[in-house]
């Protein structure tokens, strides 16, 4: 698997070098043909050869012999690279040397004239030894025993496409009506005391699954005033849990919260619980030191709360209640209709195939995860007796081991049935803290940069990632944590077994470092380094001078202490985290020593350490920067083609208008956010043509000649635009009326300033075809009123209505509107009096938020409950109100909470 990442990151250095207008460095011709003809060989080799499988520390040596080769090949190119960057920093010096002198300065230094000669014979060279190394191991590959190699189209012919909706089924554990019911009495029986309910079980056995499913139930919604849920993990922190659960107790953004101390904390959550009855799922709890120290902050209000409790260890549930519950293995019944549903959906098993997938069944021996997982497999394979029987065998020599080993083994079955282009994507998932959740944008912009995705018939890397995503996803390896409001996926997760089998084949294979951990492989030559937010800060030190040869540092540390090694950092995110130029080696060298960087994300104090030296930065493709200043970015970003990203998050940026002289084209720019008065004229709409996602701040200013004059109206011609965010604030002087779309927008978030009426806007936009996800912020309703027609957002999924006082009336003259809404969420809409009764009719709504509402519109939504209802006996979605507990307006809760039933909650 290493050998694959190291030979697609190969080709993508040389390719980024062939394609860039003005690269650092230039590459023999032959030696490029030689190179790609033997990675390509070597690339296809490794596709369809069948690596021996070892349960021991060390990978297989014709694998990591490629993989060094190929880190050979960029050590020599990349470190030619810095070399001629920082020698054209030298001449640079010393021609302002040369002339300082005549005004008295010290002598300038010399440089050997045939400097650049030997550093480029040097090159060819090293290049040309790989090139030797890659013709010895082609010529070994194919003297391999054909036994170990399989035809590639037969293999590739085991992998089905990527699953199109990103669920995952792993959630769909068969139990017992009674495993689900005796849970569901404990937790609604009319005992006063708080109560805490541990449920007990190993690894894999649906334990988290099973408290998911009764803390989703109807039932215990409404019985609740409060559930909120944290995970505990084995290194866990006190402040984080308490965090988590004051902010989904009080509905309040955790940004709010992050300043306040752990104590603080505790007390805001102990003041909000007392006197409600609350419910608080603790999962994955591994010692009682940690619910000594939180459970102080849950009151006994003798009101019938419960504390539910998912923990691994029998003794630490023994402690919390000896009345604990005990998971058992699914029986030969359920654990079949688990894997039916898992490998057939709908469907039903065929009968030729029936007899051998109840062998298999049977060798999972009723652990969930374990059938789980090996349904993934059997599911992405053709449905064949030869292709199950392989399964079968596999599963008959580990089925006598104990348990815990047992349910390894099978997961690493798993992995050795992954495509290798996924194995490195899945293995990276190692990389993130125990139980993270962890961002899909951020996700996929660090496989971006990590160079081990191969290239498609044309799409883009992006769009690659999001299929291998989806495909480990369908796999039931990676879990979906969080669904975005138009279905796409929004936050991944890993199971902590999953997570175990991560690290311990990345560390095999060496694809990546733990800090402070040993490897198999040494220090000195580790690529990819991680450093987690429990390493004590002299370990992480010594271990990063020791590799000189890091490419990569994802670091959960408060900060990244420097490592003067070659500059040869390609990827460094430690974003989480604030940076101070005097602190941090690291960041005083971003852009005058690590030339090479590809991904940036870190919080500054200020950006002039990243922009002192922006344009040596030939290859940079993610910038990601909070600051606490605003700033203005150099010119020189115009000039750097490879740029795929760039987000600022806490401040927003000046980006100057380009030159006329400049020539670059930024075909790769997909992403930029955050940038302030941004003007959209001709030159700038050339320069990012396939801009996907564009954000946009304006504060107005001084010198603005005209209404368009910031080229509002040539937006409508980034033809692949799919997500704008316009924000403009109370003194913009400009007439946003200008604003057109592109026909390929599907999101759009609009927040104008006081005076700004959306009646002149809202047709204009209804009218975009693929829009599905449409937020309005703030803004005027000068007449009071919308008035929707027919045909208007065929697409629209979500709809979102924030701060808009002046909106009273909202109806609607066509008999059916929104064909396709799913969600409809409005916030602090206090003068709303009426929300269109069509609403109620639309087949696909789940779901509608009301925050801050008035009691009108909030009574017109329980009318469209109670009309559904009636028709249809049930309905499909459900309204969730959340009402403001002022004293004032405590008579006009109390009348809405008389409202709360089936399907229409008010907390």
């Amino acid at each position: 698997m290493a050998a694959y990442a190291a030979l697609v990151s190969l080709m993508h250095i040389i390719d980024d070098i062939e394609r860039h207008h003005s690269p650092p460095i230039s590459l023999s011709k032959q030696q490029v043909q030689s190179l790609t003809e033997n990675v390509t060989f070597l690339q296809e080799f490794l596709e369809a050869y069948i690596s021996p499988v070892s349960d021991g520390d060390e990978a297989d040596p014709l694998e990591m012999r490629i993989a060094d080769a190929a880190y050979a090949a960029e050590h020599a190119i990349e470190s030619h690279i810095v070399a001629k960057i920082q020698l054209s920093r030298s001449k640079e010096t010393i021609c302002s040397r040369f002339f300082s002198c005549f005004r008295g300065a010290e002598d300038p230094k010399t440089v050997s004239p045939n400097h650049d000669d030997d550093e480029e014979m040097n090159l060819y060279q090293d290049v040309q030894n790989v090139i030797q190394e890659m013709d010895e191991i082609k010529s070994l590959a194919m003297q391999r025993n054909t036994e170990k190699v399989v035809l590639h189209d037969k293999r590739r012919s085991f992998v089905s496409a990527p699953s199109s909706t990103g669920k995952n089924s792993s959630g769909t554990v068969v139990w017992s009506e009674g495993v689900v019911n005796g849970i569901l009495e404990r937790l609604v029986a009319d005992q006063h005391e708080r109560q805490v309910i541990p449920i007990t079980g190993m690894g894999g056995i649906g334990k988290t699954t099973l408290a998911k499913t009764v803390y989703s139930k109807p039932i215990i919604e409404h019985r609740f005033d409060i559930r909120a849920w944290a995970t505990i993990s084995q290194q866990y922190n006190t402040r984080e849990i308490l965090c988590e659960l004051v902010s989904q107790a009080t509905k309040q953004y955790k940004e709010q919260l992050s300043e306040r101390s752990e104590d603080e904390l505790g007390l805001e959550l102990y003041q909000y619980l007392s006197g409600r009855r609350f419910l608080i799922v603790m999962d994955d709890m591994w010692s009682i030191d940690a619910w000594d120290r939180i459970q102080r902050f849950f009151p006994d209000n003798e009101n019938c709360s419960r504390i539910l409790v998912t923990t691994r260890l029998s003794h630490l549930s023994s402690q919390l209640n000896n009345n604990y519950i005990q998971m058992e293995f699914l029986d030969e019944v359920r654990s079949w209709e688990l894997f039916s549903k898992i490998v057939f959906g709908v469907g039903s098993c065929p009968h030729k195939l029936e007899k051998m997938g109840k062998e298999i069944v049977e060798h999972c021996r009723g652990l969930p995860l374990s059938i789980v997982v090996v349904g993934g497999i059997l599911k992405n394979m053709e449905h064949t007796l030869g292709g199950w029987e392989s399964i079968r065998k596999n599963l008959t020599s580990i089925v006598n081991l104990e348990n815990d080993k047992h349910c390894l083994k099978v997961l690493k079955m798993s992995y050795n049935h992954l495509p290798i282009y996924l194995k490195p994507c899945f293995l990276y998932m190692g990389v993130f803290e125990e139980d993270d959740s962890v961002k899909v944008s951020t996700l996929v912009k660090l496989w971006v940069s990590e160079g081990f995705l191969k290239p498609v018939n044309g799409k883009s890397l992006e769009t690659i990632a999001i299929e291998f995503l989806k495909d480990l996803v369908d796999r039931n390896l990676i879990l979906v944590g969080e669904e975005g409001s138009t279905g796409n996926i929004k936050l991944v997760k890993i199971h902590d077994l999953l997570r175990d089998l991560c690290l311990n084949e990345g560390k095999r294979d060496g694809f990546y470092h733990v800090i402070g951990q040993s490897s198999p492989r040494g220090r000195s030559s580790q690529r990819r380094v991680i450093i987690r937010r429990s390493t004590p800060k002299k370990i992480v030190l010594d271990d990063l001078q020791s590799m000189p040869c890091a490419r990569s540092v994802v670091s959960e540390y408060g900060k990244v202490p420097g490592s003067k090694n070659s500059g040869l950092l390609r990827t460094l995110h430690a974003y989480k985290f604030r940076y101070y130029d005097d602190e941090s080696y690291v960041i005083k060298s971003l852009a005058s020593q690590y030339v090479n960087l590809r991904h940036l994300a870190v919080e500054v104090g200020s950006m002039s350490s990243i922009f002192s030296s922006f344009s040596r930065l030939w290859n940079l493709h993610t910038l990601i920067v909070s600051c606490e200043k605003e700033f203005t970015a150099p010119a020189e970003i115009w000039r750097m083609p490879q740029l795929r990203h760039i987000e600022m998050t806490e401040r927003s940026f000046c980006l100057p208008e380009p030159s006329s002289d400049d020539v670059v084209i930024m075909e790769n720019l997909q992403v930029l956010e955050r940038v302030r008065n941004f003007k959209c004229s001709e030159e700038v709409v050339k320069r990012i043509p396939n801009i996907k996602k564009l954000g946009m701040q304006y504060l107005g200013g001084e010198g603005i000649e005209h209404d368009d004059y910031y080229c509002l109206s040539n937006i409508e011609r980034l033809c692949k635009l799919e997500s704008l965010y316009i924000s403009c604030w109370y003194d913009f002087r400009v007439s946003l009326y200008v604003l057109t779309f592109p026909q390929s927008l599907k999101k759009l978030t609009l927040s104008m300033n006081g005076g700004f009426e959306w009646e002149k806007m809202l047709e204009k936009i209804g009218a975009l075809p693929h829009l599905e996800k449409f937020k309005l912020w703030q803004g005027c309703f000068k007449t009071g009123k919308w008035e929707m027609v027919e045909d208007q957002f065929p697409s629209l999924k979500y709809l979102g209505l924030y701060s808009c006082p002046s909106l009273e009336h909202w109806t609607a003259e066509a008999s059916s509107i929104f064909p396709r809404l799913e969600k409809l969420q409005l916030f602090h809409m206090e003068e709303l009096k009426e929300i269109p009764s069509q609403i109620g009719d639309i087949p696909t709504l789940q779901k509608i938020w009301m925050t801050d509402c008035g009691e009108s519109s909030v009574r017109c939504a329980k009318e469209i409950v109670d009309q559904q209802v009636d028709l249809q006996g049930e309905v499909q979605f459900h309204v969730q109100v959340w009402f403001p507990r002022k004293d004032e307006e405590m008579q006009t809760f109390e009348a809405l909470q008389s409202l709360a039933g089936p399907n229409f909650e008010v907390v």
